[in-house]
């Protein structure tokens, strides 16, 4: 018995297990996980919205008023009196455009105020991608923008839109708005990782947002413009998605407007995506 105990007492105690450490292992978390913490994220980001649903004002309401306003307000005057419903397929595509941009502003913002409340410092203690926390926010707000494309298309349709090719088209039109509002997201997402309040945010998007939205052809055809404001128009991604889903939904050439869409939307994703993360991992 005592030489069990001797024995027992010398043999040496086990080590302690390593403790794992969450930024060092992010890069071994797998596809699958990936995806399950996006899925969770998602999740957490919809019971926001249904804990608050004033936050969902933006999307429901705006289509509303804006295609009301350019409609009645500027249709008579581009397509001449009592040619509103004309107005109404060419802005109407357009539009289009303009909802994922505006939708895009409000990534940055939420960004920019989760830093301040201290949620986004929880997520980047926690064992999960990094990509993940921003990735669940895009996919989140797409469905926002799918809500406001949706309620836009069904006021376009009370004011007489009418869709020259097919439902096809329709949805590749819509689904081309999609991707592009997605690129332009990363873009926010990174001022809202940059700025330091969520006011600044939103003076620098305005800024943008203004040029972008007016200097292109989303509410009139850029043969009125002059011609330095259409070779700006020309260049202007927001003239080639709207040119595009409008081509869609019309009919006419596509190919042209809807490869310069998807390059933009490939290079702003490219160029802004790997930022925006890099800047979220070292944010204070």
């Amino acid at each position: 018995m005592s030489t069990a105990t001797a024995t027992t007492a010398q043999s040496p105690a086990p080590a302690p297990a390593p403790v794992k450490n969450a930024s060092a292992g992010e890069g071994r978390i797998g596809l699958r996980g990936n995806v399950r913490h996006i899925g969770a994220l998602v999740r957490r980001n919809a019971l926001q919205i249904k804990q608050d649903p004033e936050s969902m004002f933006d999307a429901v309401l705006m289509p509303v008023i804006f295609i009301l306003l350019f409609v009645y307000v500027f249709g008579g005057a581009i397509s001449g009196k009592g040619n509103q419903q004309e107005y109404v397929n060419y802005v109407v595509p357009g539009m289009m455009a303009m909802m994922g941009m505006n939708i895009a502003m409000a990534v940055g913002t939420g960004v920019n105020d989760d830093f301040k409340k201290g949620v986004m410092d929880r997520f980047r203690s926690m064992p999960i991608a990094r990509s993940s926390v921003l990735i669940a926010k895009i996919v989140v707000e797409v469905g926002r923008m799918l809500i406001a494309t949706t309620i836009l298309l069904s006021m376009g349709f009370l004011l007489g839109l009418q869709i020259h090719t097919s439902v096809l088209e329709l949805l590749a039109a819509v689904s081309l708005s999609m991707v592009f509002g997605a690129s332009l997201m990363w873009i926010f997402i990174l001022l809202g990782l940059t700025m330091k309040t969520a006011q600044a945010v939103q003076g620098v998007a305005m800024m943008v947002l203004m040029p972008l939205q007016f200097g292109s052809s989303i509410f009139a055809p850029p043969t009125t413009m002059p011609g330095w404001l259409q070779t700006f128009t020309d260049y202007n991604p927001l003239s080639n998605l709207a040119d595009a889903a409008r081509n869609l939904i019309n009919g006419g050439p596509v190919a042209h407007s809807v490869w310069m869409t998807l390059g933009w939307s490939a290079a702003i994703t490219l160029v802004t995506a790997p930022l925006a993360v890099a800047k979220f991992r070292k944010k204070t």
